[in-house]
């Protein structure tokens, strides 16, 4: 890691980057009410995106476990890197980010939202 105008003081940064985690923020989250009625412009926009999440939860999530894992591997590093990614799906979708113009990548993330 370079040199960290704050490293001096002993304070060490780190990013902790995770893809989607496992969690009960479906069972938990609420939609606006015009949104689940039949009849309103967003409802199908609303039902592609929850079905696509809950794919996402079923098959692509890290267990919470696994993101704490990397946060005390962080932590506890004599070597500390500054970024740490968590899960297949957050290490690819970094690196379209980093293949991609802002365009692509824009369009990739609603294509795969959306689809």
């Amino acid at each position: 890691m370079n040199q960290s105008p704050i490293k001096p003081f002993g304070i060490r940064v780190v990013i902790i980057e995770p893809g989607v985690v496992r969690t009960n923020i479906m069972n938990s989250s609420t939609a606006a009410k015009k949104a689940l009625d039949k009849k309103s412009p967003y409802f199908k926009l609303m039902q592609k995106v929850e079905n696509h999440f809950k794919l996402i939860m079923e098959n692509k999530s890290s267990p919470p476990e696994e993101v704490a894992k990397v946060i005390l591997q962080a932590v506890m590093s004599e070597n500390l890197e500054l970024r740490y990614t968590v899960g297949s799906d957050a290490s690819s979708i970094i690196q379209a980010r980093t293949n991609k113009s802002d365009n692509e990548f824009q369009q990739m993330m609603m294509k795969d939202f959306l689809m």
